[in-house]
């Protein structure tokens, strides 16, 4: 019997283009084979379901009604059209190929099941002939086909992963794409204007502008980004971080090294800026009231002391929190050590010998071991994951060196992001005094933790002195 409500499936798995010319050429010889074979199609807004920038092949984790999570190719419009097969909606399904129907086993399966569920069988075709499953033999033939592609598929991903990776080692830019905001289409060259758009994103940002605030000026100043028709917050958090404007190549979310292109961005400026954002999204804003966390630990047990607020009858506190793991046994009240430390602050940074060593130890020569620190132990990852790759050591013995690496490369990011140039630099170039008081809680944090890295450990309080506020309590680490 031929179908009377046939469905035509139209997939191209990559348009770059957007002009879907390829599923337009599947289209016409598609709505020939139905002719030529007498089947009649469905109306086109249901029955011509088009899979256009579409893989049948790539998996991605998706959540299954049961609520368990699977890797699954991701193709409503085949759902869709499977479903309009198991309900009588359609009577038939025409593609131009096999491989454009199914590159997935299990993809094939689900439709294997629709079409032995009816009796007769639903007839499937393809302009190629590749797709028929009228009996056994085709069902198998299929299964094989499919198995097959799917190798084809999965050696293509490889190669192409390799030559990624090989890309990106030497630094060079990936090819294809969306264009990047700052560069021309070859991914190397400047674009002047979007570059000089780029530095005043910076700027706002480190003068304390917010993303929304930025994308909003941009949207009012008719600049325009790349591809969409406005900017957000989300587009500008993307372009400020992203190390592509700082001169260095990215990898699997990873920065591998130094790129072939040249930097808009000066590293030391791109890592404040980066570390400006950071500190807004992780919580840490103006609002922040206790500054000193960070900096006073427990003398008992060694766990950082943090905020505990005032109550009906003690003020606020540091305290050694036994909800956070510490003893409980060892707090300070909070507004007298805060006021002792900014007066040992200010004093500090009213010393000119004392801010020159500060300064240099800060942005000078312990920066730049810390980078190129950083930069070792970066490459020293990168040959690590080559010699598990290639089974010169054992997943243990990968994963014991790994997780050393990257505690080194997470403490020296940590320094590198460290913002406290910017704000030192503004301490100093006005009144001290002054221009500590009116300064963020945030920036306060940053300071001292720039000054006094190790922090203090905070000692018992005696049991034959008044129990008042005794700065003798607060012991360097």
């Amino acid at each position: 019997m031929r179908p009377l409500c046939a469905i035509l499936l139209l997939r191209i798995s990559d348009d770059r283009s957007g002009e879907a010319a390829g599923v337009g050429r599947q289209d016409e010889d598609g709505r020939r084979l139905a002719e030529r074979l007498g089947w009649t199609l469905g109306p086109d807004e249901t029955h011509v379901i088009v899979e256009n920038d579409t893989s049948a092949f790539k998996r991605r984790k998706i959540r299954l009604p049961d609520g368990t999570f699977a890797l699954r190719t991701v193709r409503p419009g085949f759902r869709r059209g499977l479903d309009m097969l198991a309900t009588g909606t359609a009577d038939g399904l025409l593609a131009y190929d096999l491989d454009r129907a199914a590159r997935d086993p299990r993809d094939l399966e689900d439709l294997i099941d629709v079409v032995e569920s009816k009796h007769p069988r639903i007839p499937a075709e393809s302009v190629t002939g590749s797709l028929r499953l009228a009996n056994d033999a085709d069902v198998t033939m299929a299964r094989v086909m499919v198995a097959i592609a799917n190798k084809s598929s999965r050696d293509t991903a490889r190669r192409v992963t390799r030559k990624h990776e090989e890309l990106a080692t030497q630094g060079r830019p990936g090819g294809g794409g969306i264009r990047p905001f700052g560069y021309e289409k070859d991914g190397t060259t400047i674009q002047e204007n979007e570059a000089d758009v780029i530095k005043w994103m910076a700027r706002e940002i480190l003068d304390g502008g917010t993303l929304f605030g930025v994308a909003a000026q941009l949207n009012e100043r008719g600049v325009r980004p790349v591809r969409a028709q406005q900017w957000n917050s989300r587009s500008v958090w993307s372009i400020l971080t992203g190390p592509r404007i700082a001169g260095l190549r990215r990898f699997r979310g990873a920065v591998v090294g130094d790129a072939t292109w040249p930097a808009i961005l000066d590293r030391d400026t791109w890592d404040a800026v980066r570390a400006q954002i950071s500190e807004r999204g992780s919580g840490h804003n103006n609002q922040l009231t206790r500054w000193l966390t960070g900096t006073l630990w427990c003398s008992l047990c060694g766990h950082e002391l943090t905020n505990a607020s005032a109550t009906k009858h003690v003020g606020p506190r540091y305290w050694c929190s036994t909800p956070r793991g510490g003893c409980g046994k060892i707090a300070i009240t909070a507004i007298a050590v805060e006021d002792l430390m900014s007066e040992r602050i200010v004093e500090y940074l009213s010393d000119p010998d004392a801010v020159v060593r500060l300064l240099e130890a800060i942005s000078g020569g312990t920066a730049d071991q810390t980078r190129t620190q950083l930069a070792e132990d970066e490459a020293q990852l990168k040959d690590l994951a080559r010699m598990w790759a290639t089974r010169r050591i054992t997943l243990a013995e990968y994963t014991e060196a790994r997780d050393i690496i990257e505690d080194r490369v997470r403490n020296a990011r940590a320094f590198t992001l460290s913002s406290a140039p910017r704000v030192l630099r503004y301490l100093l170039e006005g009144d001290v005094q002054s221009r500590w008081d009116g300064l963020a809680p945030k920036d306060r944090r940053v300071v001292v933790q720039a000054i006094l890295p190790n922090g203090f450990k905070v000692l018992p309080h005696p049991k034959d002195k008044p129990r008042r506020f005794d700065p003798d309590r607060l012991v360097p680490r």
